[in-house]
C-alpha cells in the first residue's frame, strides 16, 4: 500500500512540472512510507521525507528511532540524525534541493523550524504548495485502507456498545472511559491477530474519552471527568478521537439518557439532530458536491427554528480532518471510496444532541461502518 502511494506520489510531481517534495506532516508520512514515530515535534524532532522526481526518496528521522524506520519505512534510503551532532536533521536537506527549480511543501503544515531553513537554502519564489495535490490523493482509499476502515468502526462499534452498557445511575463519567477504552483495545488485538499477524501496532485505544453529562452536555468536547451521572441526564458519547485502528481514524458518536428523558424538551431536539443527518444521507451519493449534504442537513436544522449547526462532516483516513469537508463552499465532487463522517445535530444554550456515524461512499451510494441504534427509544438506557 505505501510502496503504492509513494509510485502515485512522484507520478503527480512529474504531471505537475514539480522537482521535488518535501513532506513533514506526520499522517502524510506515514501514508507514504509506513513510517511513524512517537517524538514529533512536540519533542523538537522533526522526521522529513524528501521526494525527488528522479533519484531516491529519503527519510530523515531521529536516531532514536532509527531501528523503527528501518524496519518500517518503504523509502529508498533513511538518514538519521541525533540531539547537537554537526548540522543534526538539516544535513542531507541542501544536496536533495540542489538544482531543483520548484519545490513542494505543505506550507500550512511544516513546522516553523524546517520551514526558516528551508527559507534559507532557496528562495521562496521556488516553493510551491503541495498541499492540495496530497489532499486529492489521500480522499480517494485504496482497497487496503478501506479494510482499515471497516476494522477501525468494528473497533468504534465495540467501544460504543461498551459505553453503553457503562452508563447507569451512580456511575463516574471516567468509569465509562475505562470500560470503552477496555473494549476498543480488546477487539482491536482480536483484529490485529486475525488479519495482520504479528505487528508493531499497538491495540491500546488512546485519546482522552470525549463525553459530557447532565449540564455539561452543552460542552461538545467536554472529557470524562470524576462526575457522576445520574437517573434522567442525558449522556454525551463520542469516538472521534479514540476510534484509530492501525492509525486510521473514523468519526462516531451519539446521545443517550439515563433511565428515562427527565426534561422532555431534549427529545424534540434529539429528533431534530436525527432528521438532520436522515436528510444529510439521503444527499450523500457520489457526484453530488460536498457543500450540498451539509446544506440538506443545515436546512432540517434550521427550518425548524435552530442556529445554523457546525458542518456536517468531514473527510477521515489517517488523520483525524481530511478531505472533503462537508461544510458550505466546499464543492469538492464527492467520489467512491471517499471515507466521510456525517453527523445530525443541534445546539441550544441549556442542551445539545448529537449523532455521528461515518461511511464509505460506493458506485451508488453508501456503505455505513459504524452502527448503533439510535431511534430515541434504543437510546433511553438502563431503564430498570
Amino acid at each position: 500500500m505505501f510502496e503504492q502511494h509513494l509510485q502515485q506520489l512522484r507520478a503527480k510531481l512529474v504531471e505537475s512540472g514539480l522537482d521535488v517534495a518535501l513532506i513533514t506532516d506526520d499522517d502524510s508520512v506515514y501514508y507514504y512510507t509506513g513510517y511513524y514515530d512517537y517524538l514529533h515535534m512536540e519533542f523538537g524532532r522533526p522526521t522529513i521525507l524528501i521526494v525527488p522526481v528522479d533519484g531516491e526518496s529519503l527519510l530523515i528521522t531521529p536516531s532514536i528511532d532509527l531501528n523503527m524506520a528501518l524496519e518500517n519505512a518503504v523509502v529508498d534510503r533513511v538518514e538519521a540524525w541525533n540531539d547537537g551532532l554537526g548540522n543534526e536533521w538539516r544535513e542531507h536537506i541542501p544536496g536533495k534541493l540542489k538544482g531543483a527549480s520548484r519545490i513542494a511543501i505543505e506550507i500550512h503544515k511544516m513546522p516553523a523550524l524546517v520551514r526558516d531553513y528551508v527559507d534559507s537554502l532557496v528562495d521562496a519564489s521556488s516553493l510551491e504548495d503541495l498541499t492540495s495535490l496530497v489532499s486529492a490523493m489521500r480522499m480517494i482509499k485504496s482497497d487496503q485502507e478501506l479494510q482499515l476502515a471497516r476494522h477501525a468502526g468494528a473497533v468504534a462499534n465495540a467501544m460504543m456498545e461498551a459505553g453503553r452498557e457503562a452508563l447507569a445511575d451512580g456511575v463516574a463519567e471516567y468509569e465509562v472511559a475505562l470500560a470503552t477504552s477496555r473494549a476498543g483495545t480488546i477487539k482491536s488485538a482480536e483484529l490485529l491477530e486475525q488479519h495482520y499477524g504479528v505487528t508493531q501496532m499497538s491495540p491500546n485505544t488512546h485519546f482522552l474519552q470525549i463525553m459530557a453529562s447532565g449540564n455539561d452536555i452543552i460542552k461538545t468536547h467536554h472529557r470524562a471527568s470524576n462526575k457522576v451521572m445520574r437517573h434522567g441526564e442525558p449522556v454525551f458519547l463520542c469516538f472521534c478521537g479514540m476510534t484509530n485502528f492501525h492509525k486510521f481514524k473514523l468519526g462516531f458518536d451519539r446521545t443517550f439518557w439515563i433511565g428515562e428523558i427527565q426534561d422532555k424538551s431534549q427529545e424534540k431536539i434529539y429528533q431534530v439532530a436525527l432528521d438532520s443527518q436522515s436528510e444529510a444521507l439521503k444527499a450523500l451519493r457520489p457526484g453530488v458536491l460536498a457543500e450540498d449534504v451539509h446544506a440538506a442537513y443545515a436546512e432540517v436544522i434550521q427550518s425548524a427554528g435552530y442556529d445554523y449547526p457546525f458542518r456536517c462532516g468531514r473527510g477521515t483516513g489517517f488523520s483525524f480532518l481530511e478531505q472533503p469537508q462537508l461544510v458550505v463552499g466546499d464543492k469538492t465532487v464527492l467520489q467512491p471510496n471517499m471515507v466521510l463522517a456525517v453527523d445530525g445535530s443541534v445546539s441550544t444554550d441549556s442542551f445539545r444532541a448529537q449523532v455521528g456515524d461515518s461511511f464509505i461512499l460506493t458506485e451508488d451510494g453508501y456503505e455505513a461502518i459504524t452502527a448503533h441504534p439510535k431511534s430515541i427509544d434504543d437510546v433511553i438506557v438502563n431503564q430498570g
